[in-house]
């Protein structure tokens, strides 16, 4: 299948980064959110980053402005209907996500593909509550979408060839890389990274370091380009602690179990960047 047309539904950073990525591509997109006020600070986001990218001449003003004209923002879910390819891209919440799903794949033609940008759900799981579950897979972008290559093509158990193949090749055209990834908790980059993340929670937690110690090791130890506790705060940490507690349920694990610290941080609402507290502060 060849995707002309795609739909989005979320406007957040992960939904406005991936309506920039398909849009810049020459892809038109409908961007879904529940109110006015989010997809509007979604198509903001948009301009700015297309803005900055002019700025620093990677982008010309033509294209910016052909880029911005491809990109509908709605509050109604009829505008999918003709969409190839809807992605949700919604807060990593369970019950709000087969929510979302329900109302989709009602709408779409039954040829039509849906995909989660879900970063630990079982993608199986997600499937069952729709009628196309051979048509239903992952496709997990990682933020910022618009810098970031990699995409995780995460199947289901009936995941179809034709779906994995067609979704692979579109992550191909927006010039990302994309890896095959067998449904399990957290997937293949935070089955890995999130752990981590979660043990510098630990340490910073006993005082072995500083925060900017902690991220300074790692960056030099281990060649990273920017520590794990900064990672957190970009990533968001709500987001970080909602994938260690799937890994810990969905394992039964000890070695997954959720630093006490990054639980309070949540509790507190210093998410990082995004609230402008987290494990660093950040100006307005």
């Amino acid at each position: 299948m060849d995707i002309q047309t795609v739909g989005i539904v979320g406007a957040g950073t992960m939904g406005n980064g991936i309506a920039q990525a398909f849009a810049v591509t020459g892809i038109p997109v409908v961007m879904v959110d529940v109110a006015q006020a989010a997809v509007d600070k979604g198509l903001a986001t948009v301009s700015k980053s297309l803005e900055r990218l002019v700025a620093k001449g990677k982008l010309t003003e033509a294209d910016r402005a052909a880029a911005l004209a491809r990109i509908k923002g709605s509050t109604g879910y009829g505008d999918l209907k003709g969409a190839q390819l809807v992605i949700e891209a919604a807060t990593e919440n369970p019950e709000i996500k087969r929510a979302i799903l329900k109302q989709v794949d009602a709408l779409l033609a039954p040829e039509a593909i849906i995909a989660t940008n879900t970063s630990s759900i079982s993608i199986t799981e997600l499937a069952a509550v729709t009628g196309r579950a051979d048509r239903f897979v992952g496709m997990h972008f990682f933020n910022p979408v618009p810098m970031m290559a990699l995409v995780e093509i995460i199947r289901g158990l009936q995941t179809s060839d034709a779906t994995h193949d067609a979704v692979k090749a579109l992550a191909v055209k927006l010039g990302k890389t994309p890896i095959s990834v067998k449904n399990s908790a957290g997937f293949v980059v935070n089955r890995l990274l999130i752990p981590m993340i979660n043990e510098a929670f630990y340490v910073l937690a006993e005082g072995l370091a500083t925060p900017e110690d902690i991220d300074t090791g790692m960056k030099l130890g281990c060649n990273h380009p920017i520590g794990p506790l900064a990672l957190a705060d970009l990533v968001g940490l709500d987001v970080c602690l909602a994938v260690m507690e799937v890994l810990h349920h969905e394992s039964g694990d000890g070695k997954y179990r959720p630093c006490p610290l990054l639980r309070e941080y949540v509790a507190a609402r210093r998410l990082g960047r995004k609230t402008g507290q987290g494990v660093y502060s950040y100006a307005p």
